[in-house]
């Protein structure tokens, strides 16, 4: 018998009451899973009698190891095949990286919940053997590598330090580790989430905290970055309902403001928007925002605060900081950055499975 597409799935148990099942969609990485798990466990000490069952997928950027992130659409890029199979009820839920979800999500479904938010900064990782000789970003030279498969991070970065060179590095976090720390590689550093690193415990290679006020750094993260979001179908109101009891309420709110930032300026996990949001005091957030060309040479940069209490005034808020932006130039970067990754799509070689 067919499962309703509205309602998770009902399977028998020993008892003679009938016991829920939530299937919990994910992608395969090491860290995706890990971070399934968390919720899970989250959910399992709280509702001891429903079954929870992970089920694994891989993206369209896991499946391609080749292209550039920021040459990609940007919009569904780590999430589509995800949300197909929530659509079509092969799912209940899916546990994002927040950063990685598109901030407009197809007809039905909804951003349920935020969890409580793991660190959002962006950090320096320095290579094996550089460690006593690197500390910080002001320490490298001329010419020095930069890993990172992030627009993002490279504008801000140019904008500071436009002596440094940028190379792509993508895969798995002890992928991406594994490649810094080779003997012939010519990375000095690797910019990473600390979220990511914290999480799969390589907390101890962090030589430097990125964020706005780091002397020198000067970083603000992606939006979303450190949070993990959890997608429903907007009418599964048993789900819904379930997953309020690991909300963040402060989490959910910032992350709102964040994503309404995001929508507004029409940009993708790709575009170079970065973010840092502070409560100054319990109702009163501070949102900081820039958009930088991939050059480092032009930026445009906003910053407000506002009381928020509901999500409501959290979109709100963002779409304010969002025409700050604006008005201080930041559609034309978008509008340059749009053309290039356009222009380039399609130059980058076929990814080949090893």
């Amino acid at each position: 018998m067919s499962t309703s597409a509205t309602h998770p799935v009902i399977t028998s148990s020993t008892s003679q009451t009938p016991k829920l099942t939530i299937r919990v969609g994910t992608r395969k990485s090491a860290l995706a899973l890990k971070q399934a798990d968390f919720v899970v466990t989250a959910l399992s000490k709280l509702h001891s009698t429903v079954n929870f069952e992970i089920k694994g997928m891989h993206s369209a950027a896991d499946k391609d190891k080749v292209t550039a992130l920021y040459k990609f659409g940007g919009k569904g890029l780590w999430t589509n095949e995800l949300e197909a199979g929530l659509r079509a009820d092969e799912l209940d839920i899916i546990v994002h990286s927040l950063k990685d979800m598109p901030t407009s999500l197809p007809d039905g479904l909804v951003l349920a919940c935020v969890t409580e938010r793991e660190d959002p900064r962006d950090v320096v990782v320095v290579k094996k053997g550089l460690e006593d000789k690197y500390k910080t970003l002001s320490d490298l030279p001329p010419g020095a590598v930069v890993g990172t498969s992030s627009v993002r991070r490279m504008a801000q970065i140019k904008r500071r330090y436009p002596h440094l060179r940028f190379k792509d590095m993508r895969g798995n976090i002890d992928t991406r580790l594994r490649k810094l720390d080779a003997e012939d590689s010519e990375f000095s550093v690797l910019i990473l989430a600390a979220a990511g690193l914290l999480r799969m415990d390589f907390g101890a290679r962090i030589a430097q905290y990125l964020e706005s006020g780091t002397e020198g750094g000067g970083m603000l993260h992606a939006v979303g970055q450190g949070g993990l979001g959890i997608e429903a179908r907007a009418d599964d109101q048993t789900t819904l309902d379930l997953l309020k009891s690991i909300e963040s309420r402060e989490a959910m709110l910032a992350a709102e403001a964040e994503r309404s930032v995001m929508r507004t300026l029409e940009g993708g996990c790709s575009i170079p928007i970065g973010v840092e949001t502070r409560w100054i005091s319990d109702d009163k957030l501070r949102l900081t925002a820039t958009v930088v060309s991939v050059e480092g040479t032009e930026a445009a940069d906003a910053e407000m605060i506002e009381e928020i209490k509901t999500p409501e005034q959290a979109v709100e808020f963002g779409k304010k900081v969002a025409q700050q932006l604006v008005d201080g130039g930041a559609q034309k970067i978008l509008d340059v950055i749009n053309v290039d990754r356009e222009a380039s799509r399609d130059k980058a070689e076929p990814w080949v499975p090893a």
